[in-house]
Formats: C-alpha cells, sequence, structure tokens
C-alpha cells in the first residue's frame, strides 16, 4: 500500500502507525497485533513478555546516565472499533485500515481508523526505537480488549511491570490532561419472543435511519446526536396504534460504547394502508429533519417495499419491544456538581438485535464518575426494560478513577506543557472510560495521568486525527520522559 503519511510530522510516529494500520486487531480478536508487537520487540533486542489474556509488556533500560530516573510505564489499548458505513465493503478481520489525509486531518476509507488507541501505540514504538531521546528506564504496557469489556486491564496481574508512574496515552483532547474517569456498567436486556406466520392481507416494508454522527457514548453523549433505535421506534410505535403492525426485524446499532448511527426495521401491515405508511413516513421525516437539522444535518429516514418474510414475532413481545425501546433512557442524566461543566452520569442504548432465532437482546451502557449513580442509572434502565417483560442481566462494569491533584507526575506534565506551549493545559476527569481505575486497584500507588492528540468521532467511520496536534503531544510526551522524577 502506497506510503502516504510518510510525510507527516513526527516521522517516527507516523511511520509505526501506518504499520499498525496493517494489522486487523477487532477487540477480542487481537491475535494477530500481539504477534506484531511481540515480533517487534524481539527485533529491536527488547525485553518483551505477554502474560495469559494477551496484554504485551514492552521493556527498554534507561540511557547511560539516567538510571536514576524513575521507571515509567506507557500504556496503550492494541484493540479498535470496528464500525464501517453500510456501503463499504471491508472485513476487519483480515482487510487493513487505507488512512488517508483530508485538511489536516488523517481519516480512513468507510470505516473507523484506529486512531483510538493506535496512535499511542505507534507512540510508545517511537519512544522504544528512538536512539536520540535520553530517557529513564521505559516499560511499554499494551493492553487487549479495552473496547468491549477492559479484558486486558482486569485481567493484568500485580507485578507484571515495575513502574510506579504510569502515562496513559487514550485521551482525545490535546492540551488537556485527564486525572480522572467515569466508572461504568452494561445493561442487557432479553426478550423471547415466537414466530407467526405473516397475516393474509399484509405487505412488507424496510424503513431506515441513517446518517446520523454516532461517535463515543463517553465522550460525545452531551453533544445532543441522535440515537438510531429511539428515532425508529419512534415512528414504528406511532403508525402501530394506527395500523397494527407486525415486526420481523429491528436491527440497530452494533457496540454498547458507540451511539447508535444506523438502524431498520422489516414489518408488515395491512395492504390498505399502504399508502397511508407512505404519506405517515413523508411527514415524519420532514418532523425529525426539523427536529434534528442542528445535530444531524444529514439524517434520512427511508421507506421501501420489500418481499413479503418468512415470519412475525407474536404480537405482546413486538408491542413489548417498541415500549420498552420508548421508554429506555438514553443520553445524559445529570451534569456533575463537582466539576462545571463534566457529565456525571448519562446511559445509551446501544443497540437492538434478534438473536438465537428466538430472541431480541437490547444492550444499553452506563457511566458515572460516581459509583452509587452508576448502578442507580443501571437500575433504572433495568426497571424500565423489566416493566416490558424482559429479562435483565448487569454486567460486573468497572470502577473509576478519582481524581489527585497532588500528583507528582501531573506537576511534571503541567509544567512540560506552559514551558514548551506558553500556556496552561487543562486539567480536568474524563466521562469516558479509561482503564487507570483497574490499573489503580492492582498497583494502588500508582501515579497515573491520561493523555493524547486531538480525535473526533472516534468509535464511528468519521473518526479522524488531528495532524498537527500529534507533533504537539509527541513534543508533550517526549519532554515528560526526559524530565521524569528521580528515585
Amino acid at each position: 500500500m502506497e506510503n502516504i503519511l510518510n510525510k507527516l510530522e513526527p516521522k517516527e510516529v507516523w511511520k509505526h502507525f501506518e504499520d499498525i494500520c496493517q494489522v486487523p486487531r477487532p477487540s477480542k480478536k487481537e491475535e494477530k497485533i500481539i504477534e506484531f508487537l511481540i515480533e517487534f520487540g524481539k527485533k529491536n533486542n527488547l525485553e518483551t513478555k505477554r502474560d495469559e489474556i494477551g496484554n504485551v509488556l514492552i521493556k527498554k533500560p534507561a540511557t547511560p546516565g539516567k538510571e536514576n530516573l524513575k521507571t515509567v510505564v506507557l500504556q496503550s489499548h492494541m484493540d479498535m472499533v470496528c464500525e464501517k458505513n453500510n456501503d463499504t465493503a471491508h472485513n476487519f478481520d483480515t482487510d487493513p485500515i487505507i488512512p488517508w489525509i483530508d485538511n489536516g486531518w488523517v481519516k480512513a476509507k468507510g470505516t473507523t481508523l484506529g486512531a483510538d488507541d493506535g496512535i499511542g501505540m505507534a507512540a510508545e514504538m517511537a519512544l522504544l526505537t528512538s536512539n536520540n531521546i535520553e530517557h529513564g528506564p521505559i516499560e511499554c504496557l499494551f493492553t487487549v480488549d479495552e473496547e468491549t469489556g477492559l479484558s486486558g486491564a482486569f485481567a493484568l496481574q500485580p507485578g507484571f511491570f515495575d513502574g510506579k508512574i504510569l502515562l496513559n496515552l487514550d485521551s482525545e483532547d490535546e492540551g488537556e490532561i485527564f486525572i480522572g474517569c467515569a466508572g461504568g456498567i452494561d445493561t442487557l436486556a432479553n426478550m423471547e419472543y415466537q414466530k407467526e406466520e405473516v397475516p393474509n392481507g399484509h405487505f412488507a416494508i424496510r424503513i431506515d435511519v441513517k446518517g446520523l454522527l454516532g461517535g463515543h457514548s463517553g465522550d460525545e453523549i452531551n453533544k445532543g446526536r441522535g440515537n438510531s433505535n429511539k428515532i425508529l421506534n419512534r415512528f414504528l410505535w406511532q403508525i402501530n396504534k394506527k395500523y397494527h403492525i407486525r415486526i420481523n426485524e429491528f436491527n440497530g446499532g452494533n457496540l454498547r460504547n458507540a451511539i447508535p448511527r444506523e438502524a431498520y426495521a422489516i414489518i408488515t401491515i395491512p395492504s390498505e394502508f399502504k399508502e397511508n405508511v407512505r404519506a405517515d413516513l413523508n411527514i415524519y421525516a420532514a418532523e425529525m429533519e426539523h427536529v434534528w437539522e442542528i445535530y444531524e444535518p444529514k439524517l434520512k429516514i427511508t421507506l421501501e417495499s420489500v418481499e413479503k418474510p418468512d415470519f412475525v414475532i407474536d404480537v405482546d413481545t413486538s408491542n413489548n419491544l417498541m415500549d420498552a425501546i420508548y421508554a429506555c433512557p438514553h443520553g445524559v442524566f445529570t451534569m456533575s456538581s463537582r466539576m462545571p461543566g463534566m457529565v456525571e452520569t448519562s446511559t445509551n442504548l446501544a443497540s437492538v438485535k434478534f438473536i438465537d432465532d428466538s430472541k431480541i437482546q437490547i444492550t444499553t451502557s452506563q457511566r458515572s464518575d460516581v459509583d452509587s449513580e452508576k448502578y442507580n442509572i443501571a437500575q433504572m434502565v433495568g426497571s424500565s426494560l423489566t416493566l416490558a417483560g424482559a429479562q435483565i442481566e448487569h454486567t460486573d462494569g468497572y470502577p473509576g478513577w478519582a481524581p489527585n491533584p497532588n500528583s507528582e507526575i501531573l506537576t511534571v506534565a503541567v509544567d512540560s506543557y506552559k514551558k514548551l506551549f506558553g500556556k496552561d493545559p487543562v486539567v480536568r476527569s474524563i466521562h469516558a472510560g479509561l482503564e487507570c481505575g483497574l490499573f489503580l486497584e492492582k498497583y494502588p500507588e500508582m501515579d497515573m495521568i491520561s493523555f493524547g492528540p486531538t480525535l473526533r468521532d472516534v468509535h464511528s467511520p468519521d473518526e479522524r486525527i488531528n495532524i498537527e496536534t500529534v507533533e504537539k503531544f509527541w513534543q508533550h510526551l517526549v519532554d515528560i520522559i526526559q524530565n521524569m522524577p528521580t528515585n
């Protein structure tokens, strides 16, 4: 593939990022990127090891004269969110990501880019291969399955690394240093259905909602973006009251930590209402375009006739499903009283899928930087779905990361940023989940910060990374490494 990033600065970071783009790395399918990292460590004569779950650690000794600096752990996750546009032919298990440059940003061709957190990996690899940067002992930690379950961080064992200072390279706003993050939990709802024959005199239609921005259910939950499941279901609920529709399928969203961008339903309806439904759809689409004209200017709702399906689900489950999606909360629940402007608690109605030939699964995800409120919103979501007859399951969740404003490494990072760029960085918590909370459980004395370049629309095919901020991020990282505290 043409090396289109080779003219970007810093060259060493972009070279490694483009190499990473060649290696498939979906969450829970990280075998190829694990092998890639182990081979990279061996090739560069660096001590390399992996643990049972697949986390990889690569060590680099201090440069001569810098042995007295404290050991620093640089950490990023190796998996990526795999989302693509419907009209994009791409197999994330086998195909490389195709980056391209657009007006100061690097994007991918119709898919997620994987800069979350491929750019963190690339920065670690650049430090590991550098021969002109003075530094103390470095340990580079690459974790698996951050995006779908934080499995690598959960399974990390005490003693896998030695450092007591950790730089998490998984943040998405250059000029901001993060010292805390939200905890999270998932709430799953399962509904059993019975298959029935399509009633006589019914015709079938498919209704699509597409063109939404989607994005990260932590970072972008406060940006007023539309939820394709909610928008589609609202129309189904309305026409069901008038025409008594029958549902064959509802399919919306994909990942628990992504705001759903697209959804479709296949339904049947009495033939005498065929023209009525088309008129209703036109009216509804116009209404939604008005409602979402600021936040979702590319929203599109379409209706087309399709072949009659083999079955429809039973009426009770159909009605319960529409009520469940309508009633289920989505979006920001409370804003923080401790940190003005930050979301405290939120919930994401992530996906609705027909599975196992007789079951519907609704996946939701809750976040909060207050542990009790994380469980409160999860129970609220679960209760609303229970009322519709669903069986509820809550995952174990993951802890938040409580801020430490007296952090030694935070002082180093803030002073470094002011020296390099002549202004103070923003120091705050983030509503997205990071692995740092889990690291603290295994390494309670760990001193941590998180920072990175500017990324936008992560977890969607519109994901992009700002080129200029990668250079600033690299300069900042190198300066922090060179000014680590002494033992």
